[in-house]
């Protein structure tokens, strides 16, 4: 008898490998964004994808705030070539980030998705900006 979690079998290693190496492509974590912020290395632009109010009441050190409707082939021109996006919207029960990326992508833009947004953040121990009055 099997559990629920081997009812269905793991795959191979190398195959599990290349699912994950390709998962890493498309995703980063709050905690190698906060590093990353930290190591003052400047090839990516931390997005924060919520509403403007959402974004004054607190958000990411470092982040700018583009809403996912908001990206257009105009105003993304206006960033660096070659510079990868890193999106964050309120949380995992939230997709913004999924459709920033989805518009930056179609844009021919390299982005990554950070997983958590800012509940993630919130729980890894990191603070957000205080609101803007």
């Amino acid at each position: 008898m099997k559990s629920l979690i081997n009812e269905i079998n793991p795959a191979p290693s190398h195959i599990a490998r290349a699912h994950f190496d390709a998962m890493l492509q498309f995703e980063t974590d709050c905690w190698d964004t906060h590093a990353s912020l930290q190591s003052g290395i400047d090839d990516f632009i931390l997005v924060d994808v919520r509403s403007p109010a959402l974004y004054h009441g607190g958000h990411i050190e470092g982040a700018i705030n583009i809403p996912h409707g908001k990206m257009t082939e105009r105003r993304m021109a206006e960033y660096p070539a070659g510079k990868t996006f890193v999106v964050y919207c309120a949380g995992p029960h939230c997709n913004g980030a999924n459709k920033a990326a989805c518009r930056l992508a179609a844009l021919g833009m390299p982005v990554k998705l950070m997983i958590g947004g800012v509940t993630g953040w919130i729980d890894e121990g990191f603070n957000l900006t205080e609101p803007v009055a």
